[in-house]
């Protein structure tokens, strides 16, 4: 991967790891796919390797991107689905031709040709995720410069921050050092 560009942030759900491709959206965005390769780095380690990736190409995977956190921020508030966000993502997910496969060890794998394919993929990993046909529930970020849309899988379904490692812990210091001082 390439030093000069921030990290990726994987998490276990394929679409709100996509969406987390441009984090801090309420501070200084920091955008993880500003450049075609880029893009097909982020599909190479999310399990939907491209052999390239055009600009029209990363201009259709931020606009599904940002389809998918409209969407997923509404249903985690409750609020209506946003009409155009939900046809963008219906529109990405029945473009794409990938196929999944079964290897001899068991696992699920993706065939794609192409980067629609891949987008296709996510589209309809956001899909299910709203529909509510996985264990667990739509939220959002509880740091005011992140609000990123996660996914909880947690036992309780209270969790908090959608990365731990950061906002979690970061709240976690600033309760320690406020009762401390």
């Amino acid at each position: 991967m390439r030093a000069e560009f921030p990290e990726f942030r994987l998490g276990s759900v394929l679409a709100t790891s996509f969406t987390a491709t441009l984090t801090e959206r309420q501070g200084e965005a920091v955008e993880r796919v500003p450049t075609p390769r880029r893009l097909a780095d982020w599909l190479a380690v999310s399990g939907l390797a491209v052999d390239s990736c055009t600009t029209a190409q990363h201009d259709l995977a931020r606009e599904l991107r940002e389809a998918i956190h409209a969407t997923a921020t509404a249903a985690a508030l409750g609020d209506p689905l946003p009409a155009d966000a939900v046809r963008i993502i219906n529109d990405r997910s029945g473009q794409g031709r990938a196929a999944a496969v079964l290897t001899a060890e068991g696992k699920r794998l993706w065939r794609i040709g192409c980067v629609e394919d891949a987008l296709g993929v996510i589209a309809a990993d956001a899909i299910g995720i709203v529909a509510g046909e996985r264990d667990g529930r739509l939220a959002l970020c509880a740091s005011p410069t992140c609000r990123a849309a996660f996914f909880d899988t947690s036992q309780s379904r209270t969790r908090r921050w959608c990365d731990m490692n950061s906002w979690g812990n970061r709240h976690m210091m600033a309760l320690f050092n406020a009762k401390k001082a």
